[in-house]
């Protein structure tokens, strides 16, 4: 079994999780980036570093990209068009705002779709729509070389 196919399958065992920020507990709760350590300790091991304390709003405020510094540090960055199962996406919620919401792209080909944590939903697969994949700032692959 790929490292992909052990994402995607890691992924979704997290359905149904309940969405808690800065949790990262399958079955407990979770946040976007609790999905994605939580995935990567599962098929990786122990996570690269640890997530410093952070608000909901992150760094709205300063605009900084917190989020997709923290990916580019410990993921492998690929081009957006470069589709394929167990990538993780970075989406851009609102133009003009910062990237802060994670998901893993779990199905490709005509019906993608993705699984992440969504507040008031918790851990859920969704169809990666037109307007989601509009959203999507960065595709990152996870390292391949552990596990």
């Amino acid at each position: 079994m790929t490292v992909a196919e052990r994402i995607v399958i890691e992924a979704r065992s997290w359905i149904g999780t309940p969405y808690l920020h800065q949790a990262s507990v399958k079955g407990a709760g979770t946040d976007c980036l609790g999905l994605v350590r939580g995935v990567w300790r599962a098929v990786l091991g122990g996570e690269p570093e640890m997530v410093p304390t952070y608000t909901e709003d992150w760094a709205e405020p300063s605009h900084r990209e917190v989020l997709r510094q923290g990916a580019e540090r410990w993921l492998v960055h690929k081009a957006i068009p470069d589709v394929a199962e167990g990538d993780v996406l970075l989406f851009r919620m609102r133009e003009g705002s910062i990237a802060k919401h994670l998901g893993i792209q779990t199905e490709a080909g005509a019906t993608p779709s993705f699984v992440h944590s969504y507040t008031r939903h918790g851990v859920i697969e969704s169809p990666l729509s037109l307007p989601w994949q509009r959203r999507i700032v960065a595709r990152f692959a996870f390292p391949q070389g552990a596990g």
